[in-house]
């Protein structure tokens, strides 16, 4: 059944970037408590005060923040590693794709730190490798159907020292600090210790700003 505050949360959910305002505590709750009053008055089929939507906004920023600080709980830091030069190939899942994709690792230079992710979906299959690959890359798949590649594109990749891996919260919150930004990201691949973006070239600087200063934030936490 619908309420003030599961039509509060649903409306914040909807819209990230005020939903990371809240949580920062910047917002004005009376204000977007007016401009929410409407759409929740339409779904509810009555009137409404601001009061109670204030009040449902207030809880809700208090349950956020409350989260955050348990999801920084445990000691986390790390380094952060940048790759440049990387093109990113999204192509049709196929079995004759799948069946070749071990020769990738033949054909790039891991060992001297080439870049290499390939991501397997349910129905497509995401390649991202350093950018002197990209002939070779178009060679390998030409008898396949690629959706999309984009070239001038760098890897930032965190390297945790603390459990990052059972840590709840950790990539929702970089991913929020990278749309404040208005930083696209193309991939993201994580392992047990390591996160990785891929992200365009021109916000590389950016990027690394971003990811900086959250490390920064959960040393202090």
């Amino acid at each position: 059944m619908e309420s003030i505050s599961s039509m509060v949360k649903y409306l914040l959910e909807s819209k990230p970037f005020l939903l990371d305002a809240l949580s920062r505590g910047i917002l004005s709750l009376g204000n977007l408590a007016s401009e929410f009053k409407p759409d929740i008055e339409k779904s509810l089929g009555k009137d409404i005060k601001e009061t109670a939507i204030v009040m449902a906004l207030r809880r809700y920023g208090d349950e956020i923040r409350e989260h955050q600080e348990l999801s920084v709980a445990a000691a986390i830091s790390g380094e952060i590693l940048m790759k440049t030069n990387i093109c990113d190939f999204n192509v049709q899942k196929s079995t004759n794709l799948l069946g070749k994709l071990k020769n990738l690792y033949e054909m790039v230079n891991i060992a001297r730190g080439d870049f290499l992710n390939v991501i397997i979906g349910n129905n497509e299959v995401s390649i991202s490798v350093s950018e002197k690959y990209y002939s070779n890359i178009e060679l390998f798949l030409s008898d396949e159907k690629v959706f999309d590649y984009s070239k001038g594109l760098v890897s930032l990749t965190v390297i945790f020292d603390g459990d990052f891996l059972h840590t709840p919260g950790i990539v929702s919150q970089v991913m929020h600090r990278f749309a404040w930004e208005n930083i696209n990201i193309f991939e993201i691949v994580s392992t047990m210790t390591e996160l990785t973006f891929v992200i365009e070239n021109r916000n590389s600087i950016k990027g690394y700003e971003v990811l900086q200063k959250y490390l920064e934030y959960m040393k202090n936490s």
